[in-house]
């Protein structure tokens, strides 16, 4: 009873939460702007996040769970969040308080059926790491276990007690804050909530089962096994189940530790590049990759003997990766969306930008993408090819034109997010903060550009055969080109020709909606005036007036709402 009525408060502490900042967000960033008070919501608008995220943090950190795990998401997501809650969950990828041994202790026996100590020759209770889900503790294999593996020194994964429930109680939680959110027409025309949260619960629930891990660890082994720059650490299948996992030790030094690399006479520049590789590879060559790709998941690991170092093409050191709770899979199709949005990056191609997004699924086939190409070719030609260190030197005032022309740009297009595109962008920000926190002046599109012209050679034939195409597409043009000016000259003459503005459309919109609201502001103020001189003079009447002019003011302050929901059914 104790517990049942502890995962239904955890549950209320959840929803409260996601209700109070959601009302809070609503008040400042759509009723006060549109009271003439836009300026004031603007003012407080760091402090704001930032107290949200401050609040949000010891609230994960107080239940962890996969409270923890939306922490991490959030915190990585340093292409669409404000720096105010990033850096504030920045912690939260390290800081969780570890589960009292005998808890761990009763769990791994109950998996094993028998004692640690017949298990393991040696355990140490003191874990090497503390996750959300698990924690890892070191060990040593029996001699009989030693003697079948070849393997001496080990790690254990054991599944933190009664998470299985946790996850239940957080994931119901969260598909109704995603059904409130899918009511919100300014999320719902970007996003699929309930759909991301699907996704989110199928990751989650693969991560609390140790044998899918340890399934995925072979094939990523698989993928890499004639590639010297990678390698994984091989499990131990006769200590392995659903909630303990034991693997080879393979402790080295963590890929941000930049002392360490450089004190083993490793360049960090060259492990930002080369890193940046590694995980390209992953996407856009195998199809399957690490989509948890933080510091604690992946060392680099010195290479001693000269024989070692002529196996790695000179490289005196390589990445081994280790958790692979958290993997993604791109079917082919979104595969060759996401190579041709590559090559079209690395070639500052607006349209091929636009084209490679709508081939991924990302937008809708009904989207009208003029402006965004439009958009796409003005950023590339200003901000292509820059670094983070120089990004850093440009006017800030610069950026927030261009945000607020983009925003404009991308709220009118309708998008949704394909399977397992969350895992795509949590990989990329996480390559993408931990290549910079290697080298401040890496360049992410210096590996971008030579990773391209790769994927162009190895598609030779596709890419001939691309070309044979659009010189057919070119020449149907060129033979349809008479009829069609023919046409357009006759709808001149007839005065039947239209042209569409989109975005001259939508400011006229918001101007005529502007326009009726301050028209109803006039009436309400005309109408409470109204009624308070009146009411002296006759109660009734004046308080009639009072209490009539409320409807003018809903209207002040909802029309713009019921304008973007569209037309009543």
């Amino acid at each position: 009873m104790t517990d049942a009525r502890n995962m239904r408060a955890r549950s209320h502490r959840i929803l409260w939460f996601a209700a109070r900042y959601l009302v809070q967000t609503w008040w400042y960033e759509l009723v006060l702007p549109r009271v003439g008070l836009a300026r004031v919501a603007a003012r407080s608008r760091s402090a704001r996040l930032k107290r949200i995220a401050q609040h949000f943090h010891v609230l994960a950190v107080d239940l962890g769970g996969l409270m923890i795990k939306v922490g991490q998401f959030m915190s990585s997501r340093l292409d669409v969040l404000p720096p105010e809650i990033t850096r504030e969950l920045e912690g939260l990828q390290d800081e969780v308080p570890p589960v009292p041994f005998p808890a761990i202790r009763a769990l791994a026996e109950a998996e094993f059926g028998v004692t640690l100590e017949r298990a393991f020759s040696f355990i140490d209770p003191t874990p090497v790491a503390a996750a959300s889900l698990g924690q890892v503790h070191r060990a040593r294999l029996s001699e009989t276990d030693a003697a079948q593996t070849g393997l001496l020194d080990v790690v254990i994964k054991i599944q933190r007690p009664g998470i299985s429930t946790i996850v239940e109680v957080d994931l119901s939680a969260l598909r109704r804050v995603a059904g409130w959110l899918s009511h919100v027409r300014l999320v719902s025309d970007r996003v699929d909530m309930p759909a991301l949260v699907e996704e989110f619960a199928f990751t989650s629930l693969e991560e609390i089962d140790y044998l899918h891990e340890a399934a995925s660890a072979e094939r990523f082994a698989h993928d890499f096994l004639d590639d010297s720059r990678v390698s994984v650490p091989e499990l131990v299948w006769e200590r392995t189940t659903r909630r303990v996992l034991t693997l080879q030790d393979v402790t080295a030094i963590k890929i941000n530790d930049v002392d360490g690399l450089r004190a083993a006479g490793i360049d960090p520049s060259e492990v930002a590049t080369e890193f940046a590789t590694v995980m390209f590879d992953q996407l856009f060559l195998h199809g399957y990759f690490h989509a948890d790709p933080h510091p604690g998941n992946i060392f680099v690991t010195p290479l001693g003997d000269a024989g070692a170092l002529g196996a790695h093409g000179g490289r005196a050191w390589k990445f081994t990766f280790i958790d692979f709770g958290m993997m993604g899979e791109v079917p082919e199709v979104l595969r060759r969306g996401l190579r041709k949005l590559l090559i079209a990056a690395a070639s500052r191609d607006g349209k091929g930008m636009v084209d490679g997004i709508r081939e991924v699924g990302v937008l809708l086939p009904s989207a009208d993408t003029a402006e965004l190409e439009r958009a796409m070719t003005k950023l590339f030609a200003r901000f292509g090819g820059m670094g983070f260190a120089e990004l850093q030197d440009v006017d800030p005032r610069e950026f927030r034109a261009f945000a607020v022309e983009f925003g404009d740009v991308v709220r009118s297009l309708p998008f949704q997010l394909p399977e397992n595109f969350l895992l795509i962008i949590r990989a990329m920000s996480l390559t993408s903060g931990m290549c910079s926190s290697l080298d401040p002046a890496f360049n992410i599109w210096n590996a971008v550009e030579p990773y391209s012209a790769q994927l162009v050679r190895a598609e030779g034939g596709n890419v001939v055969k691309a070309i044979a195409q659009q010189a057919m597409s070119v020449a149907g043009i060129i033979a349809r080109l008479p009829q069609r000016l023919d046409n357009l000259t006759t709808r001149f003459e007839a005065g039947t020709v239209s042209v569409q503005t989109p975005r001259l459309e939508r400011r006229l919109g918001s101007i005529e909606r502007t326009g009726r609201q301050i028209i109803s502001a006039i009436m309400f103020a005309a109408l409470l005036i109204g009624g308070v001189l009146l009411r002296a003079e006759d109660v009734v009447f004046g308080t009639v007036l009072m209490a009539v002019s409320g409807l003018p003011l809903l209207h002040a302050l909802l029309a713009g709402v019921v304008a973007r929901r569209g037309p009543l059914p």
